[in-house]
């Protein structure tokens, strides 16, 4: 069997998958600094993001056996931006503050409990329907957590270009979604568009 740190993501969710430690372990190790830097970079936190990204690798472990990840890396961001924005809107919520963005307060934010996976799944989807360059910036940008620059650059665009893309791919997804779900989702797209 190869070294643990030579096994591909792909490898390492398959035994995560059959509940082998060794394979969590390396998942952490390969992962917490991406996903910390995530967290930190929406919450301005230090304690807070370390919070969250130990809450991702718990939900990770205690869901292991049903999981669907076509990308670890993907997956795991997602997990991190949509932990943050419950924190941010517990935090909201607790102050008895209404969401800033106004699309939808921090009680209803609450009551909605999104499984990580459903949420991924949907907008994935979504930018699957996409014309080619749309999804290639969307899927980059939102999905990877790649800059505009960086997309703009390995698709050989300017990046005037991909910024019009990503707009547009944004249009079309919050176009496709049906009430009365469309509000989280908007929220949560709207989140992702406007990270730093």
């Amino acid at each position: 069997m190869k070294a643990i740190d030579l096994i591909t993501d792909n490898d390492l969710t398959l035994l995560l998958q059959k509940g082998d430690e060794s394979s969590f372990t390396e998942i952490y190790n390969r992962y917490w600094d991406k996903l910390y830097f995530i967290a930190y970079k929406l919450l301005r936190d230090t304690s807070t993001a370390e919070e969250i990204v130990q809450e991702v690798f718990l939900t990770l472990w205690k869901k292991k056996e049903s999981l669907l990840i076509n990308s670890l890396s993907s997956y795991l961001a997602a997990m991190t931006r949509y932990a943050v924005y419950r924190q941010a809107a517990q935090l909201k919520h607790s102050r008895k503050q209404e969401n800033s963005l106004g699309i939808i307060n921090a009680e209803a934010i609450l009551e909605i409990d999104v499984d990580h996976k459903i949420l991924l799944e949907i907008i994935a989807n979504m930018s699957n329907k996409l014309p080619e360059k749309c999804r290639l910036v969307f899927q980059y940008n939102k999905l990877q957590d790649q800059s505009l620059a960086d997309v703009a650059e390995k698709l050989n665009i300017s990046q005037k270009t991909a910024e019009g893309h990503l707009t547009k791919a944004l249009r079309v997804i919050r176009a496709n979604f049906d009430k009365p779900m469309s509000d989280l989702l908007l929220f949560i797209i709207a989140m992702l568009f406007f990270k730093k």
